[in-house]
């Protein structure tokens, strides 16, 4: 059926629900360039005034992952579970995560992403390893997951073409601040995968796109709507980033951290990172049907951690990929200390002024074409509930460039707020939706 896309923008300016026939032609013929820009972006504005049903945004996330190639383990006969996390400061759980579930005989076939602003993109991380490269065809990623249990790679133009132009044309019109939008493009990605479930990492909090936790279970539940009206099982944690995740904020240093989790060590300053990453490994081991409940996959979890498999996963994973080893990675030249200068309980963190703080480092992007640094990043040596004297270090610089050292140790030190008595500790998982 023909549509008229000047009827289908009034209608959905109307407050109006479109037919699943509608939003098939609005976006098949927005990505053949059949619509112009121009009739687009009008609707994507009608779209954030306006909203979507939890159906609508199902039917549009459909549409954009069919626009392109969508991948297939059904020959694996059984479950292939993801998971993706909404972004935050030091949220580095996916290099921990993926080899866990892998070792633990759940295939992941993990399309990750890059940073941009001021949370960091799993893609980087890795490629600070040296040689370590995401560049295969699908048909190879398909293969290594179904022989070995993991791969890693990013979005391919084969992928979500939808998508991709979609995103472009909202980054111009101030049109990205849309839920359904925002979901319709992170689910459209994780269906194109071929997921038979996915386990999401939802922050909520002063370094997450969501600051409060009430946006985040929206988000959340909108989410987990989608994927299980597409027929993939969801489940949802809600976590904390009031604080950074763990202690390495950049990317060496936060593949550091996740080698040192791998290899069993359960150091204080990284306990949370270790946590999380057992919490969603557990999740997506539940969904993969390898252990019916999740302290029976919570303990399967800790086992090929402690052992070293999940360690020999991810050291197999990198050297296919292209990595000559892991180690030894990236250097920053200097490193200075930010210390504290009133004595004092660590009462709050604005976790977004640190995130951009390590970005002026040059350990993520400002706009696309930015270079990142490998090296650089930060150290957070204190965490919320913590004591601090005055003088103490609070932070540590790892820099290249000193010509903005000033600069970030004047925000790192804005950033924390201390105060008199001991603040209460919110816990890392707030609530889990499953």
């Amino acid at each position: 059926m023909t549509f008229i896309p000047a009827e289908l923008i009034k209608k959905k300016r109307r407050g109006e629900t479109h037919s699943d026939d509608e939003l098939n032609f609005l976006i098949s013929s927005f990505t053949s360039g059949q619509i112009p820009d121009y009739q687009m972006s009008a609707w994507l504005m009608a779209v954030c005034f306006q909203g979507m049903t939890d159906a609508e945004t199902a039917t549009l996330t459909r549409t954009m992952r069919d626009s392109g190639q969508v991948l297939d383990f059904s020959r694996l006969r059984r479950p292939v579970i993801d998971k993706h996390s909404t972004g935050g400061v030091g949220d580095k759980t996916s290099l921990v995560v993926a080899p866990v579930a892998a070792a633990a005989g759940v295939p992941v076939p993990m399309i990750a992403g890059r940073g941009l602003g001021h949370t960091g993109g799993t893609l980087d991380k890795l490629e600070s390893i040296p040689g370590f490269s995401i560049n295969m065809t699908l048909e190879e990623f398909q293969s290594r997951v179904g022989t070995y249990g993991l791969a890693i790679a990013g979005q391919t133009e084969a992928i979500c073409p939808a998508d991709k132009k979609l995103y472009a044309l909202r980054d111009v019109t101030g049109t990205v601040e849309s839920l359904p939008l925002i979901c319709g493009s992170i689910m459209s990605k994780k269906l194109a995968e071929g997921l038979s479930g996915l386990v999401l990492d939802v922050k909520y909090g002063s370094g997450a796109f969501m600051k409060t936790l009430e946006n985040a279970k929206a988000l959340a539940q909108l989410l987990k709507s989608i994927g299980e009206r597409n027929g993939v099982k969801v489940v949802a944690l809600l976590t904390n980033m009031n604080q950074p995740l763990g202690r390495a904020i950049g990317n060496a240093l936060e593949v550091e951290e996740c080698l040192a989790i791998l290899r069993g060590e359960t150091q204080e300053h990284f306990a949370d990172t270790r946590e999380l990453s057992l919490a969603l490994a557990s999740w997506m081991i539940v969904l993969g049907g390898v252990r019916p409940s999740l302290t029976e996959a919570r303990g399967l979890a800790e086992e090929v951690l402690s052992s070293g498999k999940a360690l020999k996963v991810f050291e197999e994973t990198c050297l296919r990929q292209g990595a000559r080893a892991l180690g030894p990675l990236p250097r920053a030249k200097h490193q200075l200390e930010v210390n504290a200068t009133t004595s004092g309980y660590v009462a709050t963190m604005d976790t977004e002024s640190i995130g951009l703080a390590a970005l002026l480092l040059g350990a993520g992007r400002f706009s696309a074409k930015d270079v990142i640094d490998f090296g650089v990043g930060l150290e957070c040596l204190k965490k919320v509930g913590d004591f601090v004297e005055a003088g103490q270090c609070l932070f540590r610089i790892h820099a290249n460039d000193q010509a903005r050292v000033t600069e970030v140790q004047k925000r790192l030190l804005a950033s924390v707020k201390l105060s008199a008595g001991r603040p209460l500790c919110p816990p890392l998982v707030a609530e889990t939706l499953a």
